[in-house]
């Protein structure tokens, strides 16, 4: 059904399905138990949330450069994160009243490591490793995030490899992590 106001919305260039296809991307590449079992991400609510933002930073971070549906697939996916948490707490049991203030914790989460893995990344390696053994690590295993480092800044040169057309599509690949016989 056609909405009178309709046409005074933005289109959006990416199907809904492309970007619950790269939304699920993001989410399954968290979920590789390789992360939590040889890598030291802790295997809980937070580890896992804490590896869900590097990848959807990652992503995001790499579709900056994307000049021409870059921004408008970044706020697609930001607002599909967002959704998610949302359900998610509410499958938690938590309820309405605090889902707001909940909701704007995590979004100073995100800005925050955004902020913090942008000025890491520019910096090097080693920079990127002390922000992820801060934020993932709890501030313990320092070998591990470098291992971890190590595979966020591959991961970030693979999707700069991959073509805009790609990734506007969702027809990119993360990276496998890191086996333990692997080095940074």
């Amino acid at each position: 059904m056609l909405w009178p106001f309709n046409h005074f919305r933005k289109p959006r260039l990416a199907p809904a399905g492309t970007i619950e296809a790269i939304y699920g991307m993001i989410v399954t590449q968290a979920r590789e138990p390789i992360f939590y079992r040889d890598l030291g991400v802790p295997d809980t609510v937070n580890g896992r949330f804490d590896l869900l933002l590097l990848h959807l930073w990652l992503l995001l971070r790499r579709l900056r450069a994307v000049v021409q549906g870059g921004a408008e697939l970044s706020q697609a996916l930001f607002d599909r994160f967002c959704e998610d948490m949302d359900d998610n707490l509410r499958e938690m049991g938590v309820g309405d009243q605090s889902v707001p203030k909940r909701m704007r914790a995590f979004g100073e989460a995100f800005y925050g490591r955004v902020q913090a893995y942008d000025q890491a990344i520019e910096a090097g390696t080693e920079a990127l490793a002390q922000a992820i053994c801060k934020n993932i690590l709890n501030g313990s295993g320092l070998d591990q995030a470098r291992r971890l480092a190590g595979y966020a800044a591959a991961a970030y040169a693979d999707l700069g490899q991959a073509g805009d057309s790609a990734l506007l599509q969702g027809s990119f690949k993360f990276r496998a992590p890191l086996r333990e016989d692997e080095t940074s």
